[in-house]
């Protein structure tokens, strides 16, 4: 098969390349195992609006800065200061039950407001004048990791979190629908020809190895994943169904140890109570069915939850009833047997806000990454977060 050829029909590869940098593929990077501990990481993209997910519901500051968008009835109380935005009903029994530690005010020094790079930021744990092209779990990959399969993105394209300098996870809305196209006579007519010297003078033999560990990854979800499907009902969104399927990759027991979640469309410039309460729910009801999945499998005690966004958003309303990019937010996190469960701190001033009237952040995101990694995976920090980082006490 000629290199023109070869390029023309690599096409059906572009459509599986989640691991675009993939130097040493069909190598294993580590042979340690990583133990039993999971993380599964919920986004929730364009930003959400922190100060009306946790809401300071006898704070006077918050009802003048938002005479409209302010909550003002059905907010759930969970302490004498702070509570859930009615949406978030389903998530009363895990914070009743010590499941939930939510920790306010997190940012970084500098905080950019670009969604982009903000983004960035957050996925490969840099400062906000670092530019990284590997992410914090993309280098935990490289230190501990195995296989490609040992990370799971339920999407069809690798974030940057997921990709590591030497080795990347996998990303893939439908295991079934990626084994079939490894079963495609074109995978096999590329393997074939593995040794083709032509094809090693043109620079394409790290392609032939993708392909390969693609192929075997493909294979191994498929064969690994129970055929029997959740007996959990699920909401009917997208969301649920991602996570739907990383509960039933837990359940069968894949040697998979960090998933990737994410649920969009959280940019409410305008209009934003109704676009939120909508969001917030998917969010909420699907992490409840998800927990209980788990639980009913007995895998809870082993799964960590962190959901985080890539800002918050201004305390002050903006014209359109909407609020515009902020700096410092909420980050939830769930899991059995906390250490510091409810709210972990305080709600930032209201009253001292930075100079671009958003909340002051007093907790790095790199230090909940680092704690994660130590307390939870039961690994070093160090080399996967760039900045050595003090560690929490939430778990």
């Amino acid at each position: 098969m000629d290199r023109r050829k070869f390029i023309k029909n690599s096409a059906l590869a572009s459509s599986l390349f989640f691991v675009p940098n993939f130097i040493k593929a069909f190598e294993a990077v580590a042979t340690e195992q990583l133990g039993y501990k999971r993380l599964v990481i919920v986004q929730l993209a364009g930003g959400n609006d922190g100060l009306n997910t946790i809401i300071p519901y006898n704070n006077d500051f918050y009802f003048k800065a938002r005479p409209q968008l302010a909550i003002t009835k059905n907010v759930i109380k969970l302490s004498d200061d702070l509570g859930f935005h009615p949406s978030l009903s389903p998530l009363r029994p895990l914070f009743d039950k010590g499941e939930l530690s939510i920790i306010n005010n997190v940012g970084y020094p500098n905080p950019v407001r670009s969604h982009f790079r903000s983004m960035d930021i957050w996925q490969t744990a840099s400062g906000a004048d670092e530019y990284l092209q590997s992410g914090w779990l993309g280098r935990f990959l490289d230190q501990h990791g195995k296989k490609p399969y040992n990370a799971l993105e339920m999407d069809e394209q690798l974030s940057l979190a997921m990709k590591g300098e030497h080795f990347n996870g996998i990303a893939t809305y439908d295991y079934k629908m990626l084994y079939k196209t490894t079963k495609d006579p074109y995978f096999k007519n590329i393997i074939n020809h593995y040794n083709d010297t032509h094809l090693s003078e043109h620079n394409l033999g790290y392609l032939y190895q993708t392909m390969i560990e693609a192929k075997s990854s493909a294979k191994y979800i498929y064969e690994n994943t129970k055929v029997a499907t959740s007996q959990e009902s699920y909401p009917n969104n997208g969301f649920a169904k991602q996570l739907k399927n990383v509960a039933q990759f837990i359940n069968s027991g894949l040697d998979t140890k960090v998933f990737y979640t994410s649920l969009s469309g959280f940019d409410t410039h305008a209009g934003q109570n109704n676009k939120q309460t909508k969001l917030l729910s998917q969010y909420a009801e699907s992490v409840f069915a998800f927990v209980k999945d788990l639980k009913q499998n007995d895998t809870f005690k082993d799964t960590l939850i962190l959901t985080f966004s890539e800002f918050g958003r201004r305390v002050k309303q903006n014209a359109a009833n909407g609020t515009d990019h902020g700096s410092a937010n909420n980050v939830f996190v769930i899991g059995k047997d906390l250490k510091q469960a409810g709210f972990y701190n305080n709600l930032a001033s209201l009253s001292d806000l930075d100079n671009n009237g958003d909340l002051k952040y007093s907790v790095d995101f790199r230090s909940v990454y680092a704690t994660i990694l130590s307390n939870w995976m039961n690994v070093s920090a160090k080399g996967i977060i760039p900045t050595e980082q003090k560690t929490m006490n939430f778990i």
